[in-house]
């Protein structure tokens, strides 16, 4: 089941994507919350005339870094023995159709393509066996990263937690088999990145039995879970797009920040 949220006519809400192909989506809009018990209200809206905002509000966004041997190796990095975390803010998010914002200090802006995890419940210390119960979803990420900020700084928080830095979406599938499915990234139609989720140093699992012995996990909470090798430059007015399969495609425009 694809779940959007979406904007029409000044209302916020969360719908149910149907149908396939650019003309034949629709939305069948819900009643309530999608993380609890829902029912669908029967009102169906093409989607073409909605705006599609980021699948969710998370209160926060955990990322995890260097999960990809070859991105750790073409930076120049180690791959660590345990998960290696840092935070988001939600003020990082934005959907798809929404600009990137160019950060006005840095000059090395790159492209991080990654499957994002989204939370269905409150949840903290979760055993491995449990992990599939408090996961809702599924969604495509950029994890936008100022690279000269990164290297000249010590921690990360301008870097990767600027406004528009974490592109979300275009909805959150709830049935995939995340295990090897593709990533891909493409700038301007050329590919840039291309990765299974299979090649993950540390699994899905992992990371949610790491990141969930230190802090409560609630819904809508977003984990970022590592890119795949092939990350680049992105420059003002290039379109940037995230393709992970069985999901859909994230696509962004780099604007100047004004």
């Amino acid at each position: 089941m694809r779940i959007a949220r979406f904007s029409i006519d000044g209302n916020v809400g969360y719908g149910v994507v149907e149908g396939e192909g650019p003309e034949g989506l629709v939305l069948d809009i819900i009643k309530g919350i999608p993380y609890a018990d829902f029912e669908l209200s029967g009102t169906k809206v093409p989607l073409s005339k909605v705006r599609l905002l980021p699948p969710v509000l998370p209160n926060k966004i955990v990322a995890f870094g260097r999960n990809y041997r070859e991105h750790a190796a073409e930076l120049g990095n180690e791959v660590p023995d345990v998960p290696f975390a840092f935070l988001k803010p939600s003020t990082s998010l934005v959907g798809t159709g929404d600009a990137i914002a160019y950060p006005s200090f840095s000059e090395e802006l790159h492209h991080e393509a990654e499957l994002a995890v989204v939370i269905g419940r409150m949840c903290r210390e979760v055993p491995r066996e449990r992990v599939k119960d408090v996961i809702f979803g599924y969604t495509c990420a950029n994890d936008v990263t100022a690279r000269d900020v990164q290297r000249r700084e010590k921690q990360w928080a301008r870097a990767k937690g600027f406004d528009s830095a974490c592109p979300l979406g275009p909805w959150v599938e709830t049935e995939l088999d995340p295990s090897d499915v593709t990533i891909q990234c493409t700038v301007n139609g050329q590919q840039r990145q291309l990765g299974r989720t299979s090649e993950m140093v540390h699994s899905i699992e992992d990371l949610i039995v790491n990141i969930s012995e230190a802090m409560t996990l609630l819904p809508g909470d977003v984990i970022l879970t590592g890119t795949p090798a092939g990350v680049g430059p992105l420059n003002v007015g290039d379109e940037v797009a995230v393709t992970i399969e069985g999901i859909g495609t994230l696509t962004n425009k780099v604007i100047k920040r004004g």
